[in-house]
């Protein structure tokens, strides 16, 4: 014990640390949110902490895990991200008025680190981005763009001598400079750029040879901003269990990366492109709607099983693409797909389907969504792995329930 202070017993932080599991970083994160209070100790060299508090606190988190285990989920606590039935909101403010409002770079900054700085840029060694771009080189041509990404975490990572320093300035800058790799290794299709010193304004030539303008580098901005977080989608929690595991952030995000890549992830909107793409050259969504239910496919693009209603994503991304005047076309042809449908059920456009919008009117190819999916998200990664590491090492190792053959079980006999 330290000590007592006022006729109570209190705790080091150290010995508070120790009691709740946790390192001495994330005990002064819970001073800070009110889960505990601190007093500075007699010889001004540190703080203490009430004994009552701390245990309450542990019990409080017991009684979390307990809950998690009781209903066979894995619950995870998180300041992120929290998502209501009619929207989702990101440190307690809404997503959809953040990316009404700021653009990428300064979301992401505050994200990891809860300050805002509209000025911020991210930027790059170029010794990392030159690794990136020589390892993507080397791909073949028929490589995808998750293809690309990932080989080029990888290869930054091992230009980064300085990759396994966990400690929370160390992988701010990571974060700063990762995000930038990653789409400056990405080859370019076109040479049109409205501002090359933000993440949109670098990514823009990287989707399309379409020209940008402002009301396009709006959208593209606001997609990123969006597709940020969303709580422990199936990429975030293998980031959160890679980071769990102490790997070093390009690690976490590589994990990521491999779990975004299924069709029912990051690659989604990708097959509401070409359902998309299939109305406008046909000139209506009920044929294409009727042929996906006849072969007993879902219709791309449309319900979420946290949003009742429209997700609040694709409603915000669907008003910016509605200033863009050549977006008009598959923007309506989207409007059909959801009418059409509701005739049959009740489903509602999710954002999938607003990124088919973005990628088919601005001339991208089927893929470009998701490339905008991970680049976006990549921040949102860094911000789950830097919360995982002030939690208590490899925390996230569930039980699984053996149902195979009870032992003793004979040996196995070789077949010839």
């Amino acid at each position: 014990m330290s000590g007592e202070q006022g006729g109570s017993r209190r705790l080091s932080t150290k010995e508070a640390a120790e009691r709740l599991g946790v390192k001495a970083e994330t005990v002064y994160a819970y001073v800070s949110r009110g889960l505990l209070s601190s007093q500075r100790e007699t010889n001004g060299r540190g703080s203490t902490f009430d004994v009552k508090e701390v245990e309450a606190l542990a019990r409080r988190n017991t009684r979390s895990a307990a809950a998690s285990s009781a209903s066979g989920e894995l619950a995870v606590r998180t300041r992120i991200t929290l998502i209501e039935p009619d929207g989702y909101y990101f440190r307690g403010v809404d997503a959809t008025e953040l990316a009404g409002h700021y653009t990428y770079e300064p979301v992401a900054e505050w994200l990891w680190t809860g300050v805002l700085r509209e000025e911020v840029r991210f930027t790059a060694p170029e010794e990392i981005v030159g690794a990136a771009r020589r390892a993507v080189q080397a791909l073949p041509e028929h490589s995808g763009p998750m293809d690309r990404l990932r080989v080029a975490t990888i290869a930054a990572a091992a230009a980064d001598p300085l990759r396994f320093d966990l400690d929370e300035q160390a992988v701010l800058g990571t974060a700063r400079a990762l995000v930038p790799t990653l789409v400056d290794a990405l080859p370019t299709v076109g040479h049109w750029s409205r501002d090359e010193h933000t993440i949109a304004g670098r990514l823009w030539p990287r989707l399309t040879r379409r020209a940008p303008d402002g009301p396009w580098m709006t959208a593209l901005d606001k997609a990123l901003v969006l597709l940020i977080d969303h709580d422990l989608a199936a990429s975030t929690l293998a980031v959160r269990v890679a980071a769990s595991a102490r790997a070093h952030p390009y690690a976490a995000v590589s994990a990521g990366l491999g779990v975004l890549e299924g069709p029912l992830h990051g690659a989604a909107s990708g097959l509401a492109h070409r359902m998309l793409t299939e109305v406008l050259d046909r000139g209506s969504a009920a044929a294409v709607v009727a042929d996906h239910l006849r072969a007993g496919r879902r219709v791309p693009g449309l319900g979420h099983r946290l949003y009742p209603r429209e997700d609040p994503r694709a409603q915000a991304l669907f008003a910016a693409l509605a200033e863009v005047p050549e977006a008009r076309a598959a923007l309506d042809a989207a409007h059909d797909v959801v009418a059409t449908t509701a005739r049959h059920t009740e489903l509602y456009a999710n954002v999938d389907l607003a990124l088919a919008v973005l990628t088919v009117a601005g001339k991208m190819p089927p893929e470009a969504g998701e490339t905008v999916f991970a680049v976006a998200r990549t921040a949102g990664w860094i911000a789950h792995a830097l919360e995982e590491y002030g939690e208590r090492p490899l925390r996230m190792r569930p039980s699984g329930q053996y149902t195979g053959a009870r032992p003793p079980q004979p040996l196995p006999t070789p077949q010839r």
